[in-house]
């Protein structure tokens, strides 16, 4: 049961939707960020060519960022996270599965992520990705695991 009330998750989620849509890694992928709260997040990406492998379908690899980037969402307006933040930490992935089931060769597709299980530590997701038919696409399921204060450096030599 998530402590907050819905006043207090709106100037977050604000916070949130301007740092995705501001984010240069989502823009490059096209991936928008259509609903987020408490546990749950969907967000969607369209085909293009240049996010196609050779066979001229969407790139798995793309498929696989948008669970990753939906999973991790659910997550962040939780209040496990939130707490996390607080103390100077962040969520990272541990594991992460997805099984396809049918190419992406034009239109959009959607990433619809839960967070079903939050423990003191670890967090278990799931995503379902769909066409605009409705199709099944992928599915997925990750584990994150909440790191404490521990600050991440980043090398730009």
């Amino acid at each position: 049961m998530d402590a907050a009330t819905p006043e207090e998750i709106a100037p977050l989620r604000e916070g949130l939707r301007a740092f995705f849509a501001a984010f240069p890694f989502f823009k490059n992928m096209g991936f928008e960020l259509v609903d987020v709260e408490p546990g749950r997040s969907v967000i969607s990406a369209t085909y293009r060519e240049d996010l196609c492998q050779p066979a001229g379908v969407m790139h798995g690899g793309v498929i696989a960022t948008l669970v990753d980037t939906g999973m991790a969402h659910a997550i962040l307006l939780t209040e496990y996270n939130r707490q996390l933040h607080l103390s100077g930490g962040s969520i990272v992935s541990l594991d992460l599965r997805i099984k396809y089931f049918r190419p992406v060769s034009q239109g959009k597709i959607l990433a619809v992520s839960t967070a079903p299980r939050i423990g003191s530590r670890i967090v278990h997701t799931e995503s379902i990705v769909t066409n605009e038919q409705g199709k099944e696409i992928a599915k997925a399921d990750a584990i994150f695991m909440g790191v404490s204060g521990m600050p991440v450096k980043v090398d730009r030599s």
